[in-house]
């Protein structure tokens, strides 16, 4: 049974704003849906490290691009967590995030619409290109639904029992303009992904058509020439090829990508650290400090610093080298890297993040949390994780 559903105030108010204001910038709706599906197929990622049951439903993380020029329809399809029922009324319509009045105030200020996602409403950008909004999803916990919206104030919501089964994850699909139509162009959908969704760590799949000559005896040939045989055809989309790896990245190839951030967090930190890497060995934490074979231990070091009377000329060279690791696999270290690339290694926020996540580091080798030069491998005495729990969450709300 379809329910119908009233859109609060400030999101009708939004919807209203993006639909009859002429924006030159429509494209970004595509960088706003797939940087959602990533969202979404991280908050999976993270929940089965504790739960490796929660992919039983699907262990392929990834976003599928499909268009459909007969229909005139764009689905962003993403195998992430879903949305139950209550999330799909909730977070779609009945409760305005805190950004929605801010986004609207800014945009009637002469803000660029662009910046949508930093508001948290990027989901309403699917507006710019589309008369009408369909979102099919199936969280683990709840049963698959259907949430649609011409965005004429209300929403309706309809449990989904006839439709493809998704397993998990959510299909959005944009019934788009009229005037809008090039966005199911294969060329157009993979300059705007190429453009603006390059450093999303999941593969992206976009579904094209390609069409195949079927060999006939001459007398058929004038029938068929009007009825060529279709077939459907899967390609990734990425920056060299314009296909983006369906494999894990290599371990060389996640190093080189996060280069440029390791060369910006070691300028942030300055003489605090010898170097910033990048490490393969951290396990659900953004980072860690390494300290080196020789010179003072972390204990010593608090140690020696603690004396009234102690020689200030041994501090520099028996301070212990340390190393500042990074973790590519870290949902916060990705949104660093984002952050970065996009304001510089000078933006306030950037620093404070970095200076964060080392400080964070550093108090739990400080508290003596460090391994015992025992029991250490010959070459390393500390390697110490910051877990999620310490810094992740902080760190996260800044970065978004």
């Amino acid at each position: 049974m379809s329910e119908t559903f009233e859109f609060q105030a400030e999101i009708s108010q939004l919807l209203s704003l993006i639909i009859n204001t002429v924006y030159s910038n429509k494209e970004i709706f595509l960088r706003e849906l797939i940087s959602n599906a990533s969202d979404a197929l991280d908050k999976i990622r993270y929940e089965a490290l504790s739960d490796p049951s929660k992919l039983d439903s699907g262990k392929d993380l990834r976003i599928d691009i499909i268009p459909d020029k007969e229909n005139k329809t764009l689905t962003i399809r993403d195998t992430g967590i879903g949305f139950t029922k209550a999330d799909l009324v909730n977070n779609l319509g009945t409760i305005a995030r805190s950004g929605t009045k801010q986004f609207m105030e800014a945009l009637t200020a002469g803000a660029d619409i662009s910046m949508i996602g930093q508001f948290g409403v990027g989901f309403y950008s699917a507006y710019l290109v589309a008369d009408k909004v369909t979102v099919i999803s199936k969280h683990n916990d709840d049963e698959q639904y259907i949430w649609e919206s011409s965005a004429g104030g209300t929403f309706s919501i309809v449990p989904d029992a006839d439709g493809e089964d998704l397993g998990r994850g959510t299909k959005i699909i944009l019934h788009l303009k009229d005037e809008q139509t090039e966005y199911l162009n294969e060329s157009k959908i993979k300059e705007v992904i190429k453009k603006h969704s390059e450093f999303i760590s999941y593969p992206i799949y976009l579904h094209v058509l390609k069409e195949t000559e079927k060999e006939v005896p001459d007398e058929d040939a004038e029938e068929v020439e009007d009825d060529d045989e279709k077939k459907a055809k899967i390609e990734e989309v990425d920056d060299d090829e314009e296909e983006k790896e369906k494999k894990p990245k290599t371990k060389k190839a996640e190093e080189k990508e996060y280069e440029g951030l390791a060369k910006s967090l070691k300028n942030v930190l300055g003489d605090k650290v010898e170097k910033v890497v990048v490490s393969h060995k951290l396990i659900g934490s953004p980072c860690a400090i390494r300290t080196g074979q020789f010179g003072w231990s972390a204990n010593m070091e608090r140690i020696m610093k603690a004396q009234a009377l102690r020689d200030t000329s041994m501090s520099s060279y028996m301070s212990s080298k340390k190393t500042f690791e990074i973790s590519p696999k870290s949902a916060i270290i990705r949104e660093l890297k984002k952050k970065v690339e996009a304001d510089g290694e000078n933006d306030r926020t950037v620093k404070s993040i970095t200076q964060l996540l080392f400080e964070t580091s550093l108090l739990l080798v400080s508290l003596g949390l460090n391994v015992d030069e025992d029991e250490s491998e010959p070459e390393e005495k500390a390697d110490e994780e910051v877990p999620a729990a310490a810094a992740g969450e902080s760190a996260m709300e800044e970065v978004d």
